[in-house]
């Protein structure tokens, strides 16, 4: 993996946006990037040409999930993620699993060998190990692979926020050393619950192990938004500016500009899928609810300077009328829409750090744009 740094722009904040290139295995992404989630090997109502169509050119897949559905030894056996999706271009990313410690916390069980969990699927018992995780991305052939982490709850006081974190660095060193030379990039992930002294203590025990990137984990996940901006300052600043910095499970608009700000490289998110699903469509003035009445009779696209496919050729009427009616084109449409114009901003935010402008892009765009409360 080689990260080139291309522009920087300064933010008003300590560290600096960047505008990279990432480059591995014949392939390339550029940064800032928005990486749609496909948690299944496949992003929700989308195939593969409506995602080259918008232009994305990383998305994710989960191990825990694809490991109970279709197994990775299924996926190995016709020829891994990327044949078996339909022959994917670009790069794939997979989550390790260790979200799923902190959202499917009713059905694990944690100790420092592993994670073990009763499938939420049929019951069944699994059992995770850093080692163990490594393995089944290998065999999915991703590109970027995840180690399993601890992702704390936000309210986790202290004492059991210095275990967590501890733990997440012991599987970390022990995913490490469990990597076969297969080519993909090993990423290691920075927790340290809701205290900054911890974030900057788990960044520096992540970054001694000397992985190809860092990922910043454990946030977005119920805490102020004030207090994530914290906890992520705290984390970058113990991160090296030669690695790729990737911050897990943000999309939000008003949150991709301040992780850009902080020097983030790579984002995710399920919000553009999912809120995509409820007729929750994203413009530059906030979500626009497409099941309201006044759309019934409105001719106009979503938003007129939106490039995608959706805006080009339907109405507001149309996908009213859809989702009304809750027609499954009407979940395509509007996902193509969201990510799309995710990628799109992400695109006009890069062109402001190479062009110069990123501070009066973000003014601009945070004085129209009416942020949904959580």
């Amino acid at each position: 993996m080689q990260l080139t740094i291309e522009a920087t722009a300064e933010t008003g904040t300590p560290f600096q946006a960047r505008a990279c290139r990432l480059e591995m295995r014949g392939k390339s992404m550029e940064t800032p990037a928005f990486m749609p989630v496909g948690t299944l090997a496949t992003v929700k109502s989308l195939s593969l040409e409506d995602l080259e169509e918008v232009g994305a050119e990383c998305i994710l897949g989960n191990a825990y999930h694809l490991h109970l559905r279709p197994g990775e030894e299924t996926v190995a056996k016709l020829g891994g993620l990327h044949r078996f999706m339909g022959g994917w271009p670009g790069l794939i990313l997979t989550d390790s699993g260790g979200f799923q410690v902190f959202s499917l916390a009713h059905l694990r069980s944690i100790d420092d060998e592993g994670v073990t969990f009763q499938a939420h699927t049929d019951g069944s018992t699994h059992r995770f190990t850093p080692e163990s995780v490594v393995a089944i991305q290998e065999a999915l052939g991703s590109d970027i692979m995840m180690c399993l982490d601890e992702c704390p709850p936000h309210t986790m006081d202290r004492t059991a926020a210095v275990e967590s974190m501890d733990r997440t660095y012991r599987w970390a060193a022990r995913s490490r050393g469990a990597q076969a030379p297969t080519g993909a990039a090993l990423f290691g992930i920075t927790q340290g619950a809701m205290f900054a002294d911890l974030r900057r203590e788990s960044a520096r025990q992540i970054v001694s192990l000397d992985f190809p990137g860092y990922a910043v984990g454990g946030l977005a996940i119920g805490e102020e938004k004030s207090v994530m901006l914290e906890m992520l300052n705290a984390s970058v600043a113990g991160l090296p500016a030669s690695k790729p910095r990737y911050l897990m499970g943000v999309g939000a608009p008003e949150d991709l500009f301040a992780g850009v700000a902080a020097g983030i490289d790579m984002f995710d998110c399920v919000l553009q899928t999912r809120t995509a699903r409820t007729g929750a469509l994203l413009t530059r003035h906030g979500r626009m609810n497409i099941s309201n009445a006044r759309f019934t009779e409105d001719p106009e696209p979503v938003e007129r300077e939106c490039d995608c496919s959706t805006c080009a050729r339907y109405s507001r009427a149309y996908l009213h009328h859809l989702f009304r009616n809750r027609e499954l084109l009407g979940y395509r449409l509007a996902t193509v829409h969201n990510v799309r114009w995710t990628l799109r901003l992400m695109a006009d935010i890069r062109r402001s750090i190479v062009e110069g402008g990123f501070r009066e892009l973000q003014e601009e765009f945070l004085a129209g744009y009416l942020a949904s409360k959580p």
